[in-house]
């Protein structure tokens, strides 16, 4: 029991990173089916970090700009958003589904957009 109450704060960040690490992956392996539907592939880093590297097809729009382009996404197909780790896209999946967005998916890391 001391080894709980010791470590239960590393254990919980352990935990979420778990747990943020198997829905990125779930979301890798649906991709396939989401780009039949149509989705749009979002890339939420930086202009820079997305010139540095990106997933083919994916569009960037940097988490700050994307209050003010969510015009440029359409309603009715899958967006899916990643970034660098999964903590931008996780923001920008909260701030689409807010804004009436019903079908986000975070994938985390950009390079699972690839896969």
């Amino acid at each position: 029991m001391d080894f709980l109450r010791q470590y239960w704060p590393l254990m919980a960040v352990a935990l979420w990173f778990g747990y943020r690490f198997i829905r990125a992956r779930r979301v890798a392996a649906q991709l396939p089916a989401l780009k039949r539907a149509g989705a749009v592939l979002v890339d939420v880093r930086s202009r820079n970090e997305f010139a540095a590297g990106s997933a083919p097809g994916s569009i960037n729009i940097p988490v700050g700009e994307l209050g003010s382009r969510m015009g440029e996404l359409p309603r009715q197909a899958p967006v899916v958003v990643a970034c660098a780790s999964g903590t931008r896209s996780g923001m920008a999946a909260l701030m689409l589904k807010k804004a009436g967005f019903t079908q986000v998916y975070n994938a985390g890391n950009w390079a699972n957009l690839a896969k």
